[in-house]
């Protein structure tokens, strides 16, 4: 389910895909150049964001960020997924990526 909402979330927000090891060795230009999310990949699925923080984010794109957030928050809720368990199997996942 929330590989669905990051698919719609993606098309939404128009983000750039690259890869981990380019957004790794390319990361003070995404932080410093980039006004578009990005969608991180490893090995073509998506595994983190990264949203540009810019002081001057107008506000249609911040009602489009709570609107996601709000769909998100209720698709997880809906599965009964909470964000403890988001955070527990993201540590469980990321222990074993780096073995």
């Amino acid at each position: 389910m929330v590989h669905l909402c990051t698919q719609r979330w993606e098309a939404q927000m128009e983000s750039v895909k690259v890869g981990i090891r380019e957004f790794r060795d390319k990361l003070a230009s995404y932080l410093l150049e980039s006004d578009a999310p990005v969608a991180i990949t490893r090995h073509g699925d998506t595994v983190g964001y990264y949203i540009p923080a810019r002081r001057n984010r107008s506000e249609s794109e911040r009602d489009a960020l709570r609107q996601v957030a709000t769909r998100m928050q209720g698709m997880l809720a809906a599965e009964g997924i909470s964000e403890d368990e988001i955070l527990a199997d993201f540590r469980k996942w990321r222990a074993g990526s780096r073995k």
